[in-house]
């Protein structure tokens, strides 16, 4: 029998890890089905085979399939079998595997279909399978952002339905995202499971984040404090890297050039052996930029360097290791907004010879121990961040330093009980305990020179439980002791149900959120600009969503629509003072949020994908007025097409931002201006020329809009890139 490198071992049950859970596989025997190449001429009956959809199908002799990279056969004990199927190349939609196993007993007389089921890891303190999720979510793989060839994982976020992206000018600029019309440290993001948000702002700058080395993004919508406490008031947005692979090794460089000076680099190595697996890549961009101030002609560049690694050992068959490190180092030019008393630009961005540098450490670890044939799995984990920015403008300079330390420690009992409604149940208990520091590293005066240090202990507790089948619960409820706020109890409920023969899902979640004020908030200060308020209180979001997914077309298309409506208390903003400084203080009132999200995928042809997402928000503030920077109406479009027996792939991909407000700032205080709405066009090809050399190119702001994200700053016009794509 042939084997290949990144094979794992064979055993005797069909299994699949996903690096994080076992997962069990349907079997269905299928005599009648035989496979067939891609222009539909019939291979014979004992070909091994595989056709990919949302199953793999397994002929005689089939043995093994190692996941997560392209094939260019089956591996058999038909030596000549490679031959016979070299046409077969494809990549794993659920690119979190690391191997699809198969056991020979099996494999022996009638075919084998395996179905998979779709992970996902955020959803609870658990992975759970999609269809069993009552929250309402949105998944991207490695697969969908190689074909549309994203850079940076908010350009990536503007397809889904719900959030909202708003970036200060060119690549690297400073990148808030916001869910369902929530402010955007309203939204935990966590990289391999580690939080990454900056400990002074609350929230993260998504201007940091590149696409090389990511596997998964998954957006959890809705408050989730429940699962993850503060700052998970609106969702969870969670970056799930690349890993290694087993008993081989694997090395995938890529080398693009574009439009302004752009370069982009990136050298992913993976490998491994029968009980571990690495992972180390380097992606580094830069580029010349464009002005992003109306005056003047100086260009804004961006230069960043990104190092991840990320690990997983098998100590024992229960017991495991798994890591991750990453490191970001980012210098990005910037513009001022003008606040020279009696200019005629006040208020405005323009042309200064400003920086700001950042470099932020990730890591975490931990131990999951599997006992009781996985009846009851503990997990140990330690987390910590490390954040340092720096930057000079026309005040002078400024940054600070901040730190993060996360402990946990989590035990799951599950059981199944077929007797009583044919059901399955686990119980989850954990205990977290943080520690949050801030430091300003220029104070202006002695008052603001101390180390800023705060502390929570969370406790959690979780059940899901699914009946016949088709009927799936979840709930939680949290209780956060912060030596710095009150207390906080925060709690969810989520269902979701099957109708298996009308293709129907229907799924609903409620809950509550809360958010910590800001370091900034409470002890920043910026001469004749800014004071902290050490006296703010936590913001508190309740929110609930219901809605309906149903696939038709004989599971070649899908559509879901779901209604949210949230309403957050004790707002967080700043007003101005007297002094025409200004001063966060919480709002009287509530901020009511509700709206509508749409999302569409259909399989038009085997090789021609269309997908759409859309998205109405009302969001206002106490004061009834519209939220700025949430556009009312968003949504995107795209096209996949593959051409030359798919060797090569086409995509045109659309994304849509409808009118928003914004705030201009004068000299008698803040005004609301309206931005806008643009189309933003992208399209590109991709073509495999050997099995080893891929060729790429594409183009942004095909149309050339002239837009703004935020008021005052502009954006990039019509931009070209090509490239090269090695793997080994």
């Amino acid at each position: 029998m042939t084997r290949e490198p990144g094979d794992l071992p064979l055993v005797g049950h069909p299994t699949f890890d996903t690096g994080r859970v076992k997962v069990r596989l349907s079997v269905e025997v299928t005599p009648e089905f035989g496979p067939r190449g891609p222009g539909g001429d019939a291979f014979p009956a004992s070909t091994p085979c595989i056709l990919f959809g949302r199953k793999i199908h397994a002929w005689p002799g089939f043995a093994h399939i190692a996941a997560g990279q392209t094939l260019g056969c089956v591996v058999s004990t038909n030596q000549n079998s490679c031959s016979q199927t070299a046409f077969l190349k494809f990549l794993l939609s659920t690119s979190v595997l690391t191997g699809i196993v198969m056991s020979p007993a099996l494999a022996q007389g009638d075919g084998v279909i395996f179905e998979l089921e779709e992970v996902v890891v955020t959803a609870g303190r658990n992975p759970v399978a999609a269809e069993k999720v009552g929250r309402a979510s949105t998944v991207l793989t490695a697969e969908e952002l190689e074909t549309s060839q994203v850079r940076y994982v908010a350009d990536a976020l503007r397809r889904m339905p719900g959030v909202a992206v708003s970036r200060t000018g060119s690549f690297g600029g400073f990148t808030q995202i916001r869910i369902r019309g929530s402010e955007a440290n309203h939204v935990l993001v966590l990289i391999d499971g580690v939080e990454v948000a900056g400990t002074s702002s609350g929230e993260y700058d998504f201007g940091t984040l590149q696409m090389a080395d990511i596997e998964r993004i998954e957006v959890i919508r809705g408050p989730q404090s429940a699962l993850y406490g503060s700052n998970a008031a609106a969702g969870v947005i969670q970056i799930i890297t690349k890993g290694g692979v087993r008993n081989g090794y694997k090395v995938t460089g890529r080398s693009e050039v574009g439009t302004d000076k752009s370069v982009l680099g990136n050298v992913l190595v993976q490998g491994g052996g029968e009980t571990f697996d690495i992972a180390l890549s380097g992606p580094v961009h830069g580029t010349e930029g464009f002005n992003i101030s109306d005056f003047g002609s100086e260009k804004d560049g961006d230069r960043n360097v990104t190092l991840n690694g990320k690990a997983r050992w098998d100590i024992t068959d229960d017991l495991f290791f798994d890591g991750t490190l990453r490191l970001t180092d980012r210098d990005t030019d910037t513009d001022d907004q003008e606040f020279t008393w009696g200019s005629s630009t006040y208020g405005l961005v323009i042309d200064t010879p400003s920086t700001v540098e950042s470099t932020d450490i990730f890591g975490g670890g931990g131990l999951t121990w599997e006992l009781f044939d996985d009846r009851f799995v503990q997990k140990f984990r330690g987390e910590f961040a490390d954040l340092e920015t720096r930057g000079r403008n026309t005040n002078g300079q400024y940054g600070d330093d901040g730190t993060r330390y996360h402990l946990s420690y989590q035990g799951t009992f599950a059981v199944d009980v077929p007797q009583f409604w044919d059901s399955a149940h686990s119980l989850t208990g954990a205990v977290e305990w943080e520690r949050e520091t801030y430091q300003n590293a220029y104070p202006s005066s002695p008052s603001q020179a101390a180390e800023q240090e705060r502390d929570l202990f969370g406790t959690v507790a979780e059940y899901r439980g699914e009946f016949f089948d088709r009927a799936f619960v979840t709930g939680a409820l949290r209780y956060d002791h912060n030596d710095s706020f009150k207390d906080t109890v925060t709690y969810s409920i989520s269902g979701a149900y099957l109708f298996p023969q009308s293709g129907t899902r229907l799924h609903t979640s409620l809950g509550t959120g809360s958010t910590d004020p800001t370091f900034f908030e409470q002890f920043g200060f910026t001469p004749s600009s800014f004071i902290g308020n050490p006296d703010l209180k936590p913001e508190t979001n309740f929110g609930w969503d219901v809605g309906i997914e149903q696939r038709f077309w004989q599971d070649r298309a899908m559509i879901d629509v779901t209604y949210f409506n949230e309403r957050l208390e004790d707002e967080i903003q700043s007003q101005f003072l007297p002094s025409f400084e200004s001063t966060p203080v919480n709002l009287d009132g509530a901020s009511k949020r509700q709206g509508v999200e749409v999302s569409l995928g259909v399989e038009i042809l085997q090789n021609l994908y269309a997908r759409a997402s859309y998205t109405y928000l009302d969001a206002q503030d106490p004061t009834g007025a519209e939220e700025v920077r949430r556009p009312p109406h968003s949504g995107s479009v795209g096209l996949t097409y593959g051409f030359h027996e798919n060797r090569g792939t086409f995509f045109l991909d659309a994304i849509y931002n409808g009118q928003m407000k914004d705030k201009r700032f004068t000299s008698t205080g803040s005004q609301r201006v309206t931005l806008n709405d643009y189309f933003m066009v992208n399209a590109g090809a991709d073509y495999q020329v050997t099995d080893h050399l891929q060729v790429f190119g594409r183009v942004e702001n095909l149309l050339d809009q002239d837009y703004e994200e935020v008021y005052g700053f502009n954006t990039q016009g019509f931009t070209a890139f090509a490239g090269l794509k090695a793997t080994f």
